[in-house]
């Protein structure tokens, strides 16, 4: 019988919440937006029937009040979701909000690591470790981050990798 997955230490940073509710936010418009640009097509076509281009505006409400929860609801699941922790000679990341994915990389294994920060992370302070290894299976993500926390997992985990790499020879 195997035991349950502990949760790793860390979480993200609070300010990863504001990151993921802004992504939602422009996701949300984009498809609204899509929506009702598609509405005022159909409604000054004349096909379809009138009956359907008569009430082509509820197309974009409808969206609109199906996807509104959850572009409050999910930047909240994943806050509570994501996590990470360094300890020893593994990295240890939990990711996800629909479907959970828990991944272990072996810092022995690791070929490259790298701080990332898209325009809205910078604002925002925070940045994205990327972790390479040979495999993709291998290779992980930890978003959310600070940024000065991110810039210290990644010396220190491409130290340790170096460490572990000059003993391994």
């Amino acid at each position: 019988m195997t035991a349950p997955l502990r949760d790793p230490a860390h979480p993200v940073s609070r300010r990863a919440i504001v990151l993921w509710l802004v992504e939602a936010l422009i996701g949300f418009v984009l498809l609204v937006g899509g929506t009702a640009g598609a509405a005022a097509w159909l409604s000054g076509a004349r096909w379809p029937p009138d009956m359907l281009s008569e009430h082509a505006w509820l197309l974009p409400v409808a969206v609109g009040v199906v996807m509104a929860p959850f572009v409050v609801l999910e930047p909240l699941l994943r806050y509570v979701v994501h996590r990470w922790e360094l300890s020893g000679d593994v990295v240890y990341a939990r990711a996800g909000w629909l479907s959970r994915r828990w991944v272990f990389v072996p810092v022995s294994r690791i070929q490259t690591v790298d701080r990332a920060q898209g325009w809205l992370e910078r604002l925002l302070g925070l940045a994205t470790v990327e972790i390479r290894t040979a495999s993709y299976a291998g290779s992980s993500t930890i978003s959310g981050l600070d940024d000065e926390v991110a810039a210290r997992l990644a010396e220190d985990l491409a130290r340790r990798a170096e460490e572990l790499r000059d003993d391994a020879t």
